[in-house]
């Protein structure tokens, strides 16, 4: 699928099965227009990489769809009906910052997360410290992390719900090229349980063997919507 602001009628990128669906969504700031009426559906188990320069309004869109902002105007829903800040148990959401407990060691930083979610069953610490690469024995507070193994553990905090939509925003900054291939193949499997995948990047490169679309952003608007290769 491939669209532009100017050229692609709206409907084009709205399918009955979306995963999250954003409706002629407009988010202001004051006088700053951050998101300029997007309408655009995320299908279950695609992997969206968003990119668009700086102010383009990405980590605008992944906070909306993460219930964290609320649209100026416009409808968001998720998993058919559902309002973002309705099913945020059903989100993941892993922003620039860690938002991680630096006196806390990588495992106790996870049970406190975990017991977040009172009513959805979590993966253990360990298990989600595994799967992002990291050793779950490691008795090192979170303050002697690499900047690589702050983000990994970030990725395992939100990985501990199990979530159906994964949002990232830039999940490869700071990690060096292995890192970042860890993470690609710990997404792909991801990706493969029919989860979707929203993440934003500067570093298109190290997120093309996962992604289905390429969303670009220019000022707040839908500038394309890139079909990659479907093999895979």
């Amino acid at each position: 699928m491939t669209t532009s602001a100017q050229g692609a009628d709206s409907a084009s990128l709205i399918h009955s099965s979306a995963c999250a669906r954003l409706d002629a969504v407009s988010k202001l700031f004051g006088s700053f227009a951050a998101l300029r009426q997007l309408s655009v559906d995320f299908e279950p188990g695609r992997c969206y990489v968003v990119i668009g320069e700086n102010g383009a309004g990405k980590s605008t869109l992944l906070r909306i769809l993460a219930g964290l902002l609320r649209p100026s105007f416009g409808k968001v829903t998720v998993f058919g009906s559902h309002e973002p800040h309705e099913a945020r148990e059903r989100i993941g959401y892993m922003s620039h910052a860690p938002m991680l407990y630096d006196e806390l060691t990588a495992q106790e930083n996870l049970r406190y997360f975990a017991s977040l979610y009172p009513g959805r069953a979590c993966l253990a610490p360990a298990e989600a410290l595994s799967q992002v690469g990291l050793d779950p024995a490691l008795d090192r507070t979170l303050g002697k992390y690499s900047q690589g193994m702050r983000q990994r553990t970030s990725l395992a905090r939100v990985l501990l719900s199990a979530p159906e939509l994964l949002l990232l925003d830039e999940p490869f900054s700071n990690m060096d090229v292995e890192s970042a291939r860890q993470m690609v193949a710990l997404l792909a499997g991801f990706r493969q349980r029919n989860r979707t995948i929203v993440l934003t990047t500067h570093q298109r490169e190290q997120a093309a063997p996962i992604a289905d679309y390429v969303l670009t952003l220019h000022a707040g608007r839908v500038a394309s919507l890139d079909a990659r290769s479907t093999t895979r």
